[in-house]
């Protein structure tokens, strides 16, 4: 699963490495070092740009960074309560469950990120580790998003969330987690953000040369809690030392 990750670089950054515009209009989220559940976050998306009347222009596509926030919401859904539930979304069924199968073949983006982390089982408490490419450039996360349309008063709010797929882990991943994001190598960049591909079925199997040529780093136990933010949660830790425990996401909620 990928239920915590690092986010570093701005929106001009981002806008640069991923040959994309930034339509973040000046709300994108700083630096974090610890994003969780729900919090804002920014993704690379690629539609057809409409006019002033809403009408997409079918023959030209813009490829744009924008904010949202993570725990896809389904149009159809009540409220937005089931969303730090929902932060992801399984590659094996993503195209046949009700609540993302929309969003799989019409709204599909890529979040960027430092790294993820994930934790080891094993005795005792779990091992965290941060999984990066280990140079400055970004692992691109397969993810899906949807509107969901919020009534405050006489208006309604759009809200942009998003979920991160997961696939069955292969390759190095396989000694620290079963499950890992689906991370997306630069040539299906295109196809996994074009519009107009309505069957994704042929991108969601990773991509083993991508994931055994990333970095496998423990860090310290301190990323357990969503308290902590800061550079340090990167940094590699020898195994065994001893630290004071922290809970961990899930152990808090």
């Amino acid at each position: 699963m990928c239920g915590r990750y690092a986010s570093t670089k701005n929106p001009a950054l981002l806008a640069a490495e991923f040959d994309a515009v930034d339509a973040t209009e000046g709300v994108a989220p700083g630096p974090d070092f610890n994003v969780a559940p729900t919090k804002l976050v920014s993704a690379v998306v690629e539609r057809h740009p409409r006019d002033d009347e809403g009408n997409p222009d079918p023959d030209t596509t813009e490829r744009s960074v924008r904010v949202m926030r993570w725990g896809l919401v389904p149009h159809w859904a009540k409220d937005l309560s089931g969303a730090a539930k929902m932060i992801n979304a399984r590659s094996e069924s993503v195209l046949d469950k009700p609540a993302y199968r929309d969003s799989a073949a019409k709204r599909r983006c890529i979040v960027p990120a430092a790294g993820w982390y994930e934790w080891q089982p094993g005795e005792g408490r779990k091992q965290p580790y941060f999984i990066n490419p280990g140079d400055d450039s970004s692992i691109a996360m397969a993810g899906i998003w949807s509107v969901w349309w919020q009534q405050e008063g006489d208006e309604r709010k759009p809200i942009i969330t998003c979920a991160v797929l997961t696939t069955d882990a292969i390759g190095d991943m396989t000694s620290v987690h079963h499950r890992m994001p689906l991370v997306l190598p630069k040539d299906r960049w295109a196809a996994w953000l074009d519009p107009d591909n309505a069957d994704p079925k042929d991108l969601l199997a990773p991509d083993l040369d991508l994931v055994n040529a990333l970095e496998l780093r423990p860090v310290s136990m301190k990323v357990n809690s969503i308290k902590n933010n800061d550079p340090s949660l990167l940094d590699a830790v020898r195994l065994g030392e001893s630290e004071k425990p922290e809970p961990t996401l899930f152990e808090l909620s």
